[in-house]
């Protein structure tokens, strides 16, 4: 069995606090021959926590499905080319977004965009070095997906303007993620069991929020989290418990995994 876990809600919480349980059960579930990936919206370049990767990992899942590594390598990496990324900042400008671009190595934002938002100080604080300018970095960039913060009033005509290259998660109205067509943590489970030649039956995902939709959906066994929204409650197989409550110990269990 291959088990994909998310990140945010699911692993761990907004304070990046993980649960020994979850380490536990994780560890547990390896030791008796399942194989366990982080499947995650964020950019690898974001997911550098040490307590986090101690866990251990057979792979890793990011950017919604855009770039997957196992056993250490990277095995598949989807970047957006540099006419499109330029074609996409234009159109940030001339509507108003303000963008974070995310990569394998760097994340790339204006820190005067997110002075004083709780996400813009995370980023800026974990990622430290790795953080790079836009304007700095001009058509440089080496990225796979966008946050970005949204214009409300120019929202509908932006997405049209992009709408050939992106697909959009909408968090709120003013919060998005725009991931290249046809990509998401569903089609990154898709990948991993083409490359590693195992059925999609095979498989069981933990998640909690409208960007595990598609990672739910495609896996054999989805789980949702507590607290998960209804959408996710409403296809998931079973819901375990809140993450801090050990819901990821219960969903191993459950599923007689450890």
């Amino acid at each position: 069995m291959i088990i994909f876990f998310d990140i945010d809600g699911t692993l761990w919480d907004y304070k990046n606090y993980i649960p020994e349980s979850a380490k536990e059960g994780i560890r547990r579930a390896r030791a008796k021959g399942h194989k366990c990936f982080i499947n995650t919206g964020r950019a690898r370049a974001f997911v550098t926590n040490k307590e986090l990767l101690d866990i251990g990992w057979d792979g890793i899942v990011s950017s919604c499905g855009c770039m997957i590594e196992y056993e250490g390598k990277t095995i598949f990496n989807r970047l957006i080319s540099r006419d499109d990324a330029i074609r996409t900042m234009e159109a940030m400008n001339k509507y108003g977004f303000k963008p974070i671009l995310e990569g394998p190595e760097h994340l790339y934002m204006e820190k005067s965009d997110y002075t004083g938002d709780m996400y813009g100080e995370k980023v800026m604080r974990e990622m430290g070095e790795r953080l790079r300018g836009i304007r700095n970095s001009w058509g440089k960039w080496e990225i796979n997906k966008l946050s970005v913060t949204c214009n409300p009033e120019t929202s509908a005509q932006c997405s049209e303007e992009l709408s050939d290259l992106y697909d959009y998660m909408v968090h709120t109205p003013t919060i998005w993620e725009m991931v290249p067509k046809g990509y998401n943590k569903g089609t990154g489970i898709r990948k991993v069991c083409e490359l590693l030649n195992v059925d999609a039956a095979d498989t069981i995902a933990f998640g909690d929020s409208i960007n595990d939709k598609e990672m739910l959906e495609e896996a054999g066994i989805a789980v949702a989290m507590g607290r998960s929204s209804d959408e996710i409650a409403q296809i998931a197989d079973f819901v375990t418990a809140n993450l801090e409550d050990d819901g990821i110990l219960i969903g191993l269990e459950k599923f007689g995994l450890i």
